[in-house]
């Protein structure tokens, strides 16, 4: 192994590691993890999607097999080479100055700790320095981040998708990004460790209004106010609200990926944002089948009580109205269950059309 760069050099060296993981990512942190050697030159930071309310082990995990230092990070402590940070449940992971933040601002695509967001703070921060990772995941969380990384002119790392437990996050990241590497589980440690005793490329020309947007992106994962940071002007505003809050949308564009950021700062890709509106379709064609079924059982019992009373034609009615919304009640589930199909599947029609 090359002679280890002093700690006094390591600017001039790629020393920030970004790795995101979600469905299946806990296996493939502990396989990746535990070759890593004793003297790795960099930090690692790690988001890996876990409930909001779950407690997280995976520190405790992951010490079991790797002699790096492993803990959850805390908010404002300076990082450290050797060390592998870990973002706390319901909380973003940050980069800055040197140290970790641990915030808890909005949520993208519908998550927080948000992988995103960990990559754009990195790629902000610390421009080609950069090592952004992808793994095993559902959705595309990740997506965005490691194309910051890399439009900043860091490295991108993205797990073979046929090698993946899960393929859904490294194929979405391959389709918008042209990643440096695209390399099986078993070869990212030794892929890390020769990269980060490699110099990093030429600080690439970004535009000042990428880096603006970069920095309110960057205060908005703070928690700071998305509205008087004025994010629904940096971009193209649309006739769409946020799902979460219902706040006004606005388009943003990276390369060939759309994305949607609200006034108040949830953020979206457009498989996030159609996958949270279509649950959300979901959930109000259910409440509307059950107001029907509420009605037709209504509408019967009163159909037999008049019935009962020999009261015929007023009984008639209600039977009349309670078959008509049985009916309605009949098609508004056979739309719940169309509704479920375009969810589950019309993020994939674009890639089984290609």
């Amino acid at each position: 192994m090359k002679k280890q760069p002093s700690a006094k050099v390591r600017s001039k060296y790629r020393d920030i590691v970004v790795i995101g993981a979600s469905a299946g990512g806990v296996a493939a942190l502990l396989e990746l993890v535990k070759t890593l050697p004793t003297d790795f030159p960099a930090p690692v930071f790690i988001v890996q999607h876990v409930g909001a309310h779950s407690p997280s082990i995976l520190p405790e995990l992951l010490s079991r097999v790797t002699p790096l230092a492993v803990k959850h990070a805390d908010d404002g402590e300076k990082f450290a080479a050797g060390t592998i940070y870990v973002a706390q449940p319901d909380h973003h992971l940050l980069l800055e100055a040197g140290a970790v933040l641990v915030k808890r601002g909005p949520k993208e695509n519908r998550f927080r700790p948000s992988i995103d967001a960990l990559f754009r703070s990195a790629a902000y921060g610390y421009g080609s320095r950069v090592i952004g990772v992808v793994l095993t995941g559902y959705l595309d969380d990740g997506t965005s981040g490691l194309w910051s990384v890399q439009r900043l002119g860091g490295l991108t790392v993205v797990q073979d998708p046929h090698d993946a437990e899960v393929p859904d996050m490294p194929a979405n990241a391959l389709e918008f990004v042209q990643a440096d590497y695209v390399v099986p589980l078993a070869e990212i440690s030794a892929l890390l460790v020769r990269l980060t005793l490699e110099a990093p490329a030429a600080k690439p020309r970004v535009s000042k209004a990428e880096l603006d947007l970069l920095g309110i992106e960057l205060k908005i994962a703070k928690a700071d106010n998305a509205f008087k940071l004025g994010i629904i002007e940096r971009g193209q505003l649309t006739s769409f609200t946020c799902p979460e809050c219902h706040g006004a949308l606005t388009q943003l564009i990276e390369g060939k990926l759309i994305r949607y950021r609200c006034h108040t700062g949830h953020a979206y890709t457009a498989s996030a944002l159609l996958g949270e509106v279509t649950q959300k379709v979901e959930g109000f064609l259910y409440q509307a089948m059950r107001g029907l079924e509420e009605v037709h059982m209504l509408t019967s019992k009163l159909g037999q009580h008049f019935t009962q009373k020999k009261q015929p034609a007023v009984a008639a009615l209600f039977n009349r109205k309670a078959e008509e919304s049985g009916a309605q009640a009949i098609q508004i589930h056979q739309a719940i269950m169309r509704q479920e199909s375009l969810s589950g599947d019309l993020q994939f029609e674009i890639k089984k059309s290609d």
